[in-house]
């Protein structure tokens, strides 16, 4: 059975509209914010490097946020995508795995038990605690007298985020210092990385988008239904496992780098598949894009709405992806 894409030349079309757009969107993260970078500034900071107040913040403030913002909005989207095609559930979003709180409790227990840990550290733990959370939900899905399905999955996945949840609750509640280190963290937040802490994460990114593309066509047949896939010869168990490792991966990441980031996951995926169909030889790349667009985009809102202070762009986010949610629930309900 071929699935073959509707329309290839518009949507190609598309896809290099939606790279145009992603270049202009990093290019404006480098302009825009607090202090406003002229147009000119950007080349020069990198051809003719004089030290300048405007060329530090290129290159030491904002370039690192634009490749942290291009990196998590695009594993974001892609993570969402692949946790909608294998669950086959439209309201499923990476947070499904415990991921999100699995980073969360390992950041907070180490801010707890270090003094004042930089936040590369952090940032490391967050992944192992993302990492972690996700191998204990995929262990207790595959309890499952019927194997790994959806609904264990769903189950396990809430359970483990409520475990770490309350656990984390606990700790900020004894700890008022603890909160008031990571408070920005927690909120999500894209600043205050350093370029060779994005070095250290940036391979898991790579292994995670390549395994995603090259899973495409099988998560295709997937998302149809499991007894199909079965009936076209697929082996799901390993699409789902190779699944699950992309969006550890990709989800885990992403938090370490830029703390519990909610919503791109979400929606991405859905105005993805408005704009493309069901082809997940499509949706991936076009998630990736999409996804590291809005977050650049949200990133500049966040700067610029009550400048001169910053809000944390997993604040704007919500805003943006709230309704939409609720969209989402009121047409389940009515479907």
């Amino acid at each position: 059975m071929m699935i073959v894409a509707k329309y290839p030349l518009s949507l190609t079309i598309s896809f290099i509209f939606a790279c145009v757009l992603l270049c202009l969107s990093f290019l404006a993260s480098l302009t825009f914010g607090v202090a406003d970078i002229a147009w000119l500034d950007l080349p020069q900071a990198f051809t003719a490097f004089d030290g300048s107040t405007s060329h530090l913040i290129i290159t030491t403030i904002r370039l690192p946020r634009a490749i942290i913002a291009l990196l998590v909005g695009g594993g974001l989207g892609v993570a969402g995508s692949l946790m909608q095609g294998i669950t086959r559930n439209p309201l499923a979003d990476p947070s499904i795995l415990g991921i999100n709180s699995g980073a969360v409790l390992a950041v907070v227990t180490m801010t707890f038990l270090l003094d004042n840990p930089s936040s590369n550290i952090l940032g490391l733990f967050a992944f192992l605690g993302a990492t972690l959370s996700a191998i204990a939900v995929y262990f207790f899905a595959s309890l499952n007298k019927k194997g790994l399905s959806p609904l264990s999955l769903t189950l396990a996945g809430s359970t483990i985020t409520v475990f770490c949840s309350s656990v984390t609750s606990g700790i900020l509640i004894l700890n008022q210092r603890t909160l008031d280190e990571i408070r920005f963290w927690l909120a999500g937040s894209i600043t205050g990385r350093d370029i060779q802490f994005i070095k250290h994460i940036f391979p898991y990114f790579v292994i995670g988008l390549i395994l995603a593309l090259i899973l495409a066509r099988q998560i295709t047949i997937l998302s149809l239904g499991e007894e199909t896939a079965k009936g076209l010869g697929q082996n799901t168990l390993l699409i789902k496992i190779g699944g699950m490792i992309a969006v550890i991966l990709l989800a885990g990441s992403s938090v370490s780098l830029a703390g519990p980031i909610g919503f791109i996951g979400l929606i991405m995926p859905h105005l993805v598949r408005l704009l493309v169909g069901n082809d997940y030889r499509w949706i991936l790349p076009f998630s990736i894009l999409g996804g590291a667009i809005l977050l650049l985009n949200a990133d500049i809102v966040s700067r610029l709405i009550i400048k001169p202070q910053e809000v944390p762009v997993g604040l704007i986010l919500p805003i943006l992806g709230a309704p939409f949610f609720i969209y989402l629930i009121r047409k389940r309900i009515r479907g």
